[in-house]
């Protein structure tokens, strides 16, 4: 494709300097001043791409002005009258190169610039003739067609900017499917390998965990290391256990039922959780909530379980140092539908722009302790609540996340209506 692009605009190329060319070889021909002109004109349309990147705010604007003054340089030397030369179509090309780079406004602007400088020649011209109402007629036409040309050319370049725009959203969009796709498919293979060996796993470690807990009571009052040993494989049995059934609420396929709901309370009985449970350093907690938020469609329990693992994995991120947590709620919307979102910033260490997006995939981690499921568990509730999640750095320091739920469609009927 790119060697594709690459020939055509050498093809374009071509015939821009055999048009030039065939100026050229017209007359008057013993003019050096107007083939120099058209030479710089050749060469300012070739490498005027490269002039506007190297001064990427007013580059454009350069090249304009340029073509303006070109333009009124070879008028001035193509004919004895320069008002009547018969080169004044040379000013449609900082009109048309205004028209494809500029907004409307821009390229008014400019027409009007490139048609003041054609008509600056009109000065002179009446120092030796008397202008005739014919004559003004056909300037005005001529003037009229550069603004003509230039609206065209400006709606023809919209259109195009925008259906590329469009174009490139749609690549995005397509290209975020397909990676939620793959990653479906990956957990659903996951879920399902989980699941099995989660099943295989807990059935052995039920036989441990009885027979441990037998041993440790006969041997209670025996030999206190073989108590102590023996209470070593209870506790690892039970760690064990915990561990399997993280990965069967993995693998578990997920029912929503989702409700109206206050989502401040659900949000306030996560942050009580977890502080309650917390013995590391102090964290000051700052909630933000908006004013009269409608209902959000929910579950209860898993919309909880979000809550409670987004802020213990902020408190865990801000460790025995402690530091702020700040948790806001407001009206959003999202893909056209009404919402709220949540949002979750926390001051710890943040994570590293490589691996944001890997965050969300099972059994990635970077917990000494940890499995990498929390995430994943998240992601697929949010998933079945219909809404979304996704983290980027807080604005000062650490890590936000931010969460989308649709909100109750009773709530949007009454809105409708009393609209």
């Amino acid at each position: 494709m790119a060697e594709r692009k690459h020939l055509k605009t050498g093809w374009m190329d071509l015939v821009w300097l055999l048009f030039l060319l065939g100026l050229a070889v017209l007359p008057p021909i013993d003019e050096p001043h107007k083939q120099f002109t058209l030479l710089a004109i050749a060469l300012l349309q070739l490498f005027e791409g490269k002039l506007a990147e190297r001064i990427p705010r007013r580059g454009w604007a350069y090249v304009v002005l340029l073509k303006i003054f070109l333009a009124t340089l070879l008028i001035d030397h193509t004919g004895g009258l320069s008002i009547n030369s018969s080169y004044y179509p040379i000013y449609y090309l900082p009109v048309f190169t205004a028209a494809l780079h500029f907004e409307a406004i821009g390229t008014l602007i400019w027409t009007a610039i490139a048609s003041a400088a054609y008509s600056a020649y009109l000065y002179p011209a009446l120092q030796e003739y008397e202008l005739t109402p014919e004559s003004l007629a056909e300037l005005s036409q001529r003037i009229l067609f550069f603004f003509l040309a230039a609206v065209v050319i400006n709606q023809f370049a919209t259109k195009s900017r925008q259906q590329t725009e469009e174009l490139a959203e749609s690549n995005r969009q397509l290209e975020k499917a397909q990676a939620d796709a793959r990653r479906s498919e990956r957990l659903a293979a996951l879920g399902q390998l989980s699941a099995g060996l989660a099943h295989e796993i807990r059935n052995p470690l039920g036989v441990i965990k009885g027979s441990s807990e037998m041993l440790s009571q006969k041997l209670a009052t025996a030999d206190p290391l073989s108590a102590e040993l023996a209470g070593y494989i209870s506790s690892e049995v039970n760690r064990l256990s915990a561990l399997v059934s993280r990965f069967l609420d993995f693998a578990r396929p997920l029912h929503a039922e989702p409700h109206p709901h206050e989502i401040t309370s659900l949000m306030d009985k996560a942050l009580k959780s977890v502080s309650d449970q917390w013995k590391g350093g102090t964290v000051r907690v700052t909630k933000d909530y908006a004013a009269d938020l409608p209902l959000a469609l929910l579950d209860e329990n898993l919309s909880e379980q979000v809550f409670v693992n987004l802020v213990q994995n902020a408190y865990e991120a801000m460790g025995d140092k402690g530091g702020d947590l700040s948790v806001s709620i407001a009206n959003a919307r999202s893909t056209g539908r009404n919402g709220l979102q949540v949002r979750i910033a926390d001051s710890g260490p943040g994570i590293p722009p490589e691996i944001r997006e890997q965050i969300f995939n099972p059994f990635f981690t970077t917990k000494k302790t940890g499995v990498g499921l929390g995430l994943s568990i998240v992601s697929k509730i949010m998933d079945e609540h219909q809404g979304s999640i996704r983290v980027e750095p807080a604005p000062t320091q650490g890590t936000a996340f931010v969460l989308y739920f649709p909100v109750s469609s009773s709530f949007i009927e009454s809105e409708v209506t009393a609209s």
